[in-house]
């Protein structure tokens, strides 16, 4: 698991830099892990408020950001288009079809994608991306193979983590009294 040190911060910060897009999974990233189940069983997953803010400064400042979630949550796509997000891929049984559409629509090389993901089915799109991360709370598996992991977990700030250090890097982010 790649902890945080002074050097390969240094390093990954100066790789933030090529950053040209995001992608995000839902569950145990853009959400908790663990979720609430209304009368009819359907799952209620809660949102950062902090993170859409980011999503939207991201999309705001040119930057593609999407979605790939196994789950078929119209609630989801609902929320997410609202923040201008529209490349949003529900129901996914291969996140790597998806992701090579993504790249395609783009014309942006992986290596250029930050991808954040936590559990076994991200790992095939991890392993693709240039920038593969994670929250504090990803599985083993995952954690071994990101090159940062936020010190916040899945639903919690760490898409805001991520979105924030490109943008700042990149001197796209809010700047508040000189701040």
């Amino acid at each position: 698991m790649k902890r945080k040190t002074k050097e390969n911060m240094s390093n990954f910060k100066e790789q933030l830099r090529r950053v040209k897009a995001f992608v995000f999974d839902v569950d145990g990233v853009l959400s908790e892990q663990t979720m609430l189940l209304d009368t009819d069983g359907n799952l209620i997953r809660t949102s950062s408020i902090r993170d859409g803010f980011a999503m939207q400064r991201a999309v705001n400042k040119n930057y593609p950001v999407g979605i790939i979630t196994g789950g078929e949550m119209t609630n989801v796509l609902k929320r997410y288009q609202k923040l201008g997000v529209y490349d949003i891929y529900l129901g996914s049984t291969n996140k790597k079809s998806d992701i090579i559409g993504f790249l395609k629509k783009y014309r942006i090389e992986a290596s250029d994608v930050l991808y954040m993901g936590d559990d076994l089915p991200d790992l095939e799109v991890m392993k693709m991306v240039g920038f593969p991360t994670c929250p504090d709370d990803a599985v083993v598996e995952v954690k071994q193979i990101s090159k940062y992991v936020s010190n916040f977990t899945g639903g919690n700030g760490c898409v805001r983590d991520v979105i924030e250090q490109v943008l700042r890097l990149n001197k796209h982010w809010v700047v508040v009294n000189g701040i």
